[in-house]
């Protein structure tokens, strides 16, 4: 297939072009011959690498804690129509045998493949977290830092985490941060109340990345500059919740100056309410309200959100002075970074997989193609 008269994004640049694909990967870029049997005219969109959501809880009226490969496929297809092509499905503080039993459910479509979306692993959102920074996380499951606790929840799906947030402030954080790096898990940092100090031994000790930039930790402070002034002061990654309720524009526009966008990366942390109408619905059992696009608990906290990715990019589009390469790297390449998986996704190059997305000016997915095949 080629996909012709086209805005290419690619890491440091947009280039007017064409693509030729060939059993899912990218074949050739710019090919001297523009005739092919199976020609998309793009006419002027752009052609971006698929995003990847590395922390997403759940979509179409499913949970990753539903436990069921029937739940994450339907999120997986809920969330390619916005052009994600690959997820990190993420779990929450629940029981140890919940948590597992939802685990084998990805590990499951992470081996054999979902309808949409990649499923690339999974993201552990808790149980090692402070009781006095839970948000939206369920108190009566939240247990102390250690390593066994780990093995037993992860039971036969080791293969699987990509990433686990823990507070690094809770005793037993030091010895699992230690355990979780030296086995290749990205360890990261939220639903906390650490004070600068704490997080940066915990970056010492080997975390290198922050849950929900602002979310569930303390506010920065000219005198206390707590975790928040810990990451701006760091080399470790972070993410943003771009959907202008969690997080200010303005708070945004200064994260992305201070971190830079290599040190970023686009997240939704959305719920089963994604891309479902306002109402009543589930978050890790929780009961959640959604009003107006927003979903909280009853206590009045933030419960996830129902941001898609490619709305997160539109608003950072509409409300920085970024590049458009530079906001795309921060939904596809940081991502792929993370998941280890940048050697074949997250880059428009010659020989990566062909999951690649076109849009308009206003961020509106038109075409979405998944290892090469189109998708929507």
């Amino acid at each position: 297939m080629l996909i012709k008269n086209c805005n290419i994004i690619y890491l440091d640049k947009i280039e007017s072009g064409s693509i030729l694909i060939e059993n899912g990967k990218i074949k050739k870029i710019n090919p001297h011959n523009l005739e092919d049997k199976n020609t998309i005219d793009a006419k002027g969109l752009y052609i971006s690498p698929g995003f990847i959501d590395v922390h997403i809880h759940g979509a179409g009226g499913c949970d990753t804690m539903d436990g069921t490969t029937e739940s994450i496929n339907t999120i997986s297809k809920t969330i390619a129509k916005h052009g994600t092509t690959s997820f990190v499905p993420t779990t929450m503080t629940f029981s140890i045998e919940a948590i597992n039993k939802a685990m084998k459910a990805i590990k499951t479509l992470k081996n054999n493949s979902s309808e949409g979306a990649h499923v690339l692993g999974v993201h552990l959102e808790g149980p090692f977290i402070n009781p006095n920074a839970i948000g939206a996380q369920n108190p009566d499951y939240i247990l102390p830092p250690s390593i066994s606790t780990y093995k037993s929840m992860v039971k036969n799906c080791e293969d699987c985490v990509i990433s686990l947030t823990l507070a690094p402030e809770i005793n037993g954080s030091k010895e699992l941060i230690q355990y979780l790096s030296k086995n290749g898990v990205v360890c990261s940092l939220g639903h906390t109340k650490a004070t600068y100090e704490e997080t940066i031994d915990a970056i010492k000790y080997g975390a290198c990345h922050s849950t929900h930039l602002y979310n569930a930790m303390p506010a920065f402070n000219h005198r206390n500059p707590g975790i928040i002034g810990a990451i701006f002061d760091s080399d470790i990654k972070t993410e943003t919740i771009s959907d202008g309720i969690h997080i200010s524009y303005p708070a945004l526009r200064i994260a992305y100056k201070q971190k830079g966008t290599d040190n970023i990366l686009l997240i939704t942390d959305s719920m089963m309410a994604c891309c479902m109408p306002d109402g009543e619905y589930k978050l890790g059992g929780q009961d959640v309200i959604v009003k107006e696009g927003v979903a909280r608990v009853k206590s009045g906290s933030l419960a996830g959100s129902v941001l898609t990715l490619d709305k997160a990019v539109r608003n950072v589009y509409r409300n920085s002075n970024l590049p458009l390469n530079e906001i795309i790297k921060m939904a596809s390449y940081n991502p792929a970074k993370h998941c280890k998986v940048d050697h074949h996704k997250g880059l428009i190059k010659e020989g990566y997989d062909a999951d690649l997305i076109l849009f308009d000016d206003d961020i509106n997915i038109k075409k979405v193609f998944i290892s090469g095949k189109e998708f929507y």
